[in-house]
C-alpha cells in the first residue's frame, strides 16, 4: 500500500506553496476543448485558500522542446483558471526569474499566480538541480496534484519536491485520490475484475498489457489495439490500423481471457463478421452490435472494472456507437469502475456518464505505468 503525505497534513498556514499542476488541456486554436483537468485541481485550491496560503501555480503544456513558443502559453488557461476558481489569476511571462520571484513575493494569502510553460526552459525536461533551485526561490512549500505527469522524472515532479523537508513537501487532495483508486484495480479485491481496453496501438502499453492479463480475469480488446490481436491470430484485418510492430507480442498474449470483437463497422458503416476476415481495401473503424452486447454483458458482471482507450474512431458520430455503449455498460456495472485519462476521458464526458463512473484518472500513461507496477517518480518522493 503506497501512503504519501497530502497537503491536509502540512502546516501551510500563510504561506507560499509552489502548486505543481497537470494543465496540459487539449486545445483548438486558444480554446480550452476539455477543462477536466484545471476543474479537478478545484478542490485543492479551496484547501490552500482556506488555510490563506498563497499560491504559485506551475505546469506544462504540449511539447516545445525547452525553447519558447506561444503556441504552448499557458495564458488560455489563466482565463479559465480564473473562470472556474473565481478568482483573479496574476501571471507570470516566466516560471523563474526576477519577474516571476517578484510577483511571488507580493502575493497575499488566497492570491493565485499562474507561471509560464514550465517546459519553455530545457532544464525542465532533464530532471535539472539547478532549474529546480530556480523553482524553489517561489515558494515554501511544494504540493503536487499532477498525476498526469507524474511517471516524468522531470525538475518540478521531482528535483524539485526533494529541495523542500519531508514535512514541506505533500501531494494535493487529486494526486491522494488517484493513488486511492488506481491501488484499487492493482489490489482488485472485489471480482470479478475486467479490463476494457482500446486505443490506437499495443506499443507503448505492453508491460500494462502483461500486467493485466495477469490481474485481470477477463480483457476486453476493441479499437486499434483490437485489430493488431485479430491480425496476429491470421484474420486479415484489411486496410485498418495495425500495429504491425506489435504482432508478436500479440501473439505471446494471446490467453483464454482475452476477448476479442466478432463483428466491426466499417468506413460505409455497414457490419462484417470477423471471422470472415477484411477484403484489402475494408477498414474497421468501431466495434460491431454483437461485440458491444458480448462485452457490455461481461462488464454488468464485474465488481471491479478498469477502461483505458475508445473502441473506435468515436470522434466521428458514425464510429462512437461502441464508445458510447461502453461508457454506459461501465456506468451503469454494480461495481468500482475507474476510467485511465487520454482519450477514455474525452469519450466518457461526451458519452453524458461521467458522474455515474467512481474515478476518471487524470492521466492516461501515468496510471498505465501504476497499474503496471511501475514507480512513478512524483509518487516515490511524497511517500511517508
Amino acid at each position: 500500500m503506497i501512503q504519501i503525505r497530502t497537503v491536509d497534513q502540512l502546516h501551510i498556514d500563510g504561506s507560499r506553496v509552489f502548486y505543481r499542476v497537470d494543465y496540459n488541456v487539449p486545445l483548438e486554436g486558444t480554446t480550452i476543448t476539455d477543462a477536466t483537468r484545471i476543474e479537478e485541481t478545484l478542490p485543492t485550491l479551496r484547501l490552500l485558500r482556506e488555510r490563506d496560503a498563497a499560491i504559485v501555480l506551475a505546469s506544462h503544456l504540449g511539447r516545445p522542446k525547452g525553447q519558447r513558443n506561444e503556441k504552448y502559453s499557458l495564458k488560455p488557461v489563466r482565463a479559465k483558471l480564473a473562470e472556474l476558481a473565481g478568482a483573479s489569476v496574476e501571471w507570470a511571462d516566466d516560471c523563474v526569474g526576477f519577474e516571476a520571484e517578484q510577483k511571488a513575493a507580493r502575493l497575499k494569502s488566497g492570491q493565485l499566480l499562474l507561471l509560464e510553460n514550465l517546459r519553455f526552459h530545457a532544464g525542465e525536461e532533464e530532471n535539472d538541480v539547478g532549474f529546480a533551485r530556480a523553482l524553489q526561490k517561489l515558494a515554501d512549500y511544494y504540493v503536487n496534484d499532477a498525476f498526469g505527469a507524474s511517471h516524468r522524472a522531470h525538475a518540478s515532479i521531482e528535483a524539485l519536491p526533494l529541495l523542500y523537508g519531508s514535512d514541506h513537501r505533500a501531494g494535493g487532495l487529486l494526486l491522494a485520490r488517484e493513488i486511492e483508486f488506481l491501488q484499487k484495480i492493482t489490489d482488485a479485491s472485489d471480482r470479478p475484475f475486467v479490463a476494457l481496453l482500446g486505443g490506437a496501438k499495443i506499443a507503448g502499453k505492453i508491460q500494462p498489457l502483461e500486467a493485466l492479463v495477469d490481474r485481470a480475469d477477463m480483457l476486453l480488446i476493441g479499437g486499434g489495439m483490437a485489430n493488431t490481436f485479430l491480425a496476429a491470430k491470421g484474420i486479415n484485418m484489411g486496410a485498418s490500423l495495425v500495429d504491425s510492430e506489435s504482432i508478436d507480442v500479440a501473439k505471446r498474449m494471446a490467453a483464454n481471457k482475452i476477448v476479442l470483437p466478432v463483428d466491426v463497422v466499417l468506413e460505409d458503416s455497414t457490419v462484417v463478421e470477423v471471422s470472415k476476415g477484411l477484403t484489402e481495401k475494408q477498414k474497421a473503424l468501431d466495434i460491431g452490435p454483437r461485440t458491444i452486447a458480448k462485452f457490455a454483458e461481461a462488464l454488468e458482471k464485474a465488481r471491479t472494472i478498469f477502461w483505458n482507450g475508445p473502441m473506435g474512431m468515436f470522434e466521428k458520430p458514425e464510429f462512437a456507437k461502441g464508445t458510447m455503449a461502453m461508457a454506459r455498460a461501465v456506468a451503469e456495472a454494480d461495481a468500482i469502475t475507474v476510467v485511465g485519462g487520454g482519450e477514455s476521458v474525452e469519450a466518457v464526458n461526451a458519452s453524458g456518464y461521467a458522474n455515474r463512473i467512481s474515478h476518471i484518472s487524470t492521466g492516461g500513461g501515468a496510471s498505465l505505468e501504476f497499474i503496471s507496477g511501475k514507480t512513478l517518480p512524483g509518487v516515490e518522493v511524497l511517500r511517508t
